[in-house]
């Protein structure tokens, strides 16, 4: 019984201290940032100049905005935009490829936080492009080329609040830490949770045991068994729980800077369990488009695999 207790309370230190000291400050200052430049019409520009030249990957204006929202708000940002996109008549083709794209693209809820354990946030950025974008053509083009590409008179117009004036601009600041404070702390049950399986199963030596019987099929694909704790974590439990457990290996040294950014394509996306759930579960017509997304997803998370690996 005392073993319990002090993994519970080692798990809730940690993810307290995670989620207050480092995903809430990082998450304040972004939040800030892109409800600001929402407000001030800066990325209903940006959308407009890009959406031409994506339109050959399958994605429309609010397409473009929901790739934004996912590399800089939250992986929860863009589920508000796949709900709009469904009301509005954007056809099962266009839902398919967007949704693929945010399968594969790195969320911000983690791979900011993640830079103070020494993420290259540019290289990240870089290749969660590049990755959102093969994965939304594959879907367009070959994986969802059969479902419908009938489309209403799509209004690609996005509401957002004004910041005209200074109390314009205060109101958008206080509203964009209130959606911080509330990522924050909804992260703390799933980070206590994850954070005191993994102290158990460490404590009764699971860990070590399921090391030592995949180390040597790992060897052989040249992978690093130190992988093996915060992959289970990520595709179980999602990209925050496999954050906090990241957090807890870099302050105990089991895990490398360099393996950090080796491994962040396909530990920072959120296609996981908890992820997909939650994202198909904006829409009917979202859900029932998962499985081509889910497939053109995997071909952009390999690429961005591959890319990380290769620069790592």
């Amino acid at each position: 019984m005392e073993m319990i207790i002090d993994i519970i309370l080692k798990a809730g230190r940690a993810a307290v201290e995670l989620s207050l000291f480092v995903l809430l400050p990082v998450m304040v200052v972004m939040l800030c940032l892109m409800r600001l430049l929402e407000a001030r019409g800066i990325l209903d520009t940006l959308v407009g100049r890009l959406t031409p030249a994506l339109k050959p990957f399958g994605l429309n204006g609010m397409g473009v905005f929901a790739a934004l929202q996912i590399n800089f708000v939250s992986f929860a940002a863009p589920i508000a935009t796949l709900s709009m996109m469904e009301q509005r008549g954007t056809s099962d083709r266009h839902l398919a490829a967007t949704l693929a794209m945010i399968f594969a693209m790195a969320q911000a809820n983690a791979a900011f936080p993640m830079m103070t354990m020494g993420l290259q946030l540019g290289t990240t950025l870089a290749f969660s492009l590049l990755g959102g974008l093969a994965a939304a053509a594959a879907t367009y083009h070959i994986f969802g080329r059969d479902l419908s590409a009938a489309e209403e008179n799509v209004d690609e117009s996005l509401q957002h609040p004004s910041a005209a004036g200074a109390k314009g601009v205060l109101d958008t600041i206080n509203l964009a830490g209130a959606e911080a404070f509330r990522i924050a702390i909804g992260a703390i049950p799933m980070l206590v949770l994850s954070l005191v399986v993994v102290g158990a199963l460490k404590r009764l030596g699971v860990i070590d045991l399921l090391t030592q019987w995949l180390t040597p099929l790992l060897a052989l694909a040249a992978i690093e068994p130190a992988l093996i704790l915060p992959s289970l974590t990520k595709y179980l439990a999602g990209g925050t729980a496999m954050m906090g457990v990241m957090d807890e290996m870099r302050r105990g040294d089991q895990i490398s800077v360099e393996l950090l950014n080796a491994s962040a394509g396909f530990l920072i996306n959120p296609f996981d369990l908890p992820g997909v759930a939650f994202l198909i579960s904006a829409g009917r017509r979202v859900g029932a488009v998962w499985k081509p997304a889910a497939l053109g997803g995997c071909v952009g998370i390999v690429l961005r695999t591959a890319g990380h690996a290769f620069c790592g």
